[in-house]
């Protein structure tokens, strides 16, 4: 699963590193508020307009070649048949394993598929050893990020959905939405849970925007699993729990002292705030 994620870089750094031709960065539609500028987020959250690279053609030419786009997109899939957009709440990953299988994901991994700039994810790691005040199993986040600093792009998908309650001639009567693609976690990862994003391998970057790859086979064989990535994994402080809370300071490591019952997804060794250093 993928529930938050980190894209501090700027919009010009973006469309560097993925060849964008065309930068549109205005609302996805839908009654959205106009963004006050792409700002870094250390702390992406569903239901929010966010930064995809995508290909289709120019707005307003339908008949023109597909040019490469920044585009803001509200993360949580709204399928074209759904009554309304809370539907998207429940759909901000879909899993590589039934992407093709699903009827809210079909049409769009066979013809709108995306890719969600990141520079790395958080997951929460359930203690083995430790509850909280709740009697539940205490949990730790974790960021997890390419161990050389670079950009990453999620696997994704997105949907163009009209609000049934606005006129069709509405500029916001049209809401453009996206779902992370997920798929098991590399090993390791998998200490801390056994989903993750499927992280597509640049050489995939190109088939996987190019609208003309439409056969399901074609489609599937761009979601094989990939080599495993090169990604450190550091436990982070509890205020990335909370969206409101935004900063760098939420993807820097906690001293080891400040860890209770966490396991290291290295050794798999369990942390409870003694000894040395691991992370």
């Amino acid at each position: 699963m993928c529930g938050r994620y980190a894209a501090s870089r700027n919009p010009d750094d973006l469309v560097e590193e993925f060849e964008v031709q065309e930068v549109a960065l205005d609302p996805p539609g839908a009654g959205q508020e106009e963004p006050d500028g792409v700002a870094p987020d250390w702390n992406v959250a569903p239901m929010r307009p966010h930064p995809v690279v995508l290909e289709r053609p120019p707005r307003g030419e339908p008949d023109a070649e597909p040019t490469r786009q920044l585009r803001l997109l509200t993360w949580g899939l709204v399928p074209s048949w759904a009554k309304d957009r809370s539907t998207g709440n429940k759909m901000i990953n879909a899993r590589a394993e039934s992407l093709l299988d699903k009827p809210a994901y079909r049409r769009a991994a066979i013809a709108r598929r995306c890719l969600v700039p990141a520079d790395g994810w958080f997951e929460w790691q359930a203690s083995p050893v430790v509850k909280d005040a709740k009697g539940k199993p205490r949990k730790q986040p974790f960021f997890v990020r390419p161990e050389d600093g670079s950009v990453i792009a999620f696997a994704g998908v997105y949907e163009l959905w009209r609000d049934p309650s606005r006129d069709a001639d509405d500029p916001f009567a049209w809401l453009a939405t996206y779902a992370i693609v997920t798929t098991d976690a590399e090993p390791g990862l998998d200490r801390i849970h056994d989903r993750m994003p499927f992280v597509l391998p640049r050489g995939r970057w190109d088939a996987w925007l190019d609208p003309s790859v439409s056969e399901p086979d074609d489609v599937r064989s761009l979601l094989l699993p990939a080599p495993p990535g090169r990604f450190v994994a550091v436990p982070v402080s509890p205020l990335v729990n909370n969206v409101r809370n935004n900063g760098p300071e939420l993807v820097e490591p906690l001293a080891v002292d400040d860890l209770v019952g966490v396991v290291d997804p290295a050794t798999g060794e369990v942390l409870g705030g003694q000894g040395e250093a691991l992370f």
